[in-house]
Parts: structure tokens; C-alpha cells; sequence
């Protein structure tokens, strides 16, 4: 069972929202009407990834240039090595639910 954490129509095809779950900052993105969540973290410094420049499927961390796919927060490009965290996303009945998996 998911976390609400949107509205459907909150977030236009290209936006994205960070949002607070579980103690955790994440960053949900609507691209092309579908959702993804991933953790507003670069696993390179722990910067904030949802402030970055976010083209296609692909953010890049705004201190250091190191770039994510949001559709499952693999590693793209240096200076990072390491995934980061995504998320499933579902919408049920008009919400954008999230489903928190990993234990921290």
C-alpha cells in the first residue's frame, strides 16, 4: 500500500515536487504522464538531486554534475558510483501514491 503524495493533477507533464515521506526527502517527477520517485540525495555527497537540471529521464546532481535516471535511480555518469534510491509510484483514484520498500 502506497503513500499519498500528490494529487494527480498537481504536477504537469515536466514538473517534479519534493516531497517528505517516512522521514525520508524525495523527488517525484511526472515525465511524459507517467510518475516516478526517486531520493532527493546524490549518493555522491548527499547534495539535493531535486534542485539539478533534469532532461529526459536523466537529472544531474547540481554541486558536481553526477547524473540519475529517475526511472530507477541508476547511476549515469561520475562523480558518482553508487544507485540511489527509487520508489514505485502508483495513482489510485486521483492520488500519486509512493511505495516506501528499502529499510534503513
Amino acid at each position: 500500500m502506497g503513500i499519498r503524495v500528490a494529487a494527480a493533477d498537481e504536477l504537469g507533464p515536466g514538473q517534479r515536487k519534493i516531497v517528505e515521506v517516512d522521514g525520508r526527502r524525495l523527488v517525484l517527477f511526472n515525465i511524459e504522464n507517467n510518475y516516478y520517485c526517486i531520493a532527493d540525495v546524490c549518493s555522491h555527497d548527499d547534495g539535493p538531486l531535486g534542485d539539478g537540471n533534469c532532461e529526459g529521464f536523466q537529472i544531474e546532481c547540481p554541486r558536481h554534475g553526477a547524473k540519475f535516471d529517475v526511472r530507477d535511480g541508476s547511476v549515469l555518469s561520475f562523480p558518482a558510483i553508487r544507485d540511489i534510491p527509487s520508489y514505485p509510484v502508483s495513482v489510485v483514484s486521483g492520488s500519486v501514491e509512493v511505495e516506501i520498500t528499502d529499510v534503513t
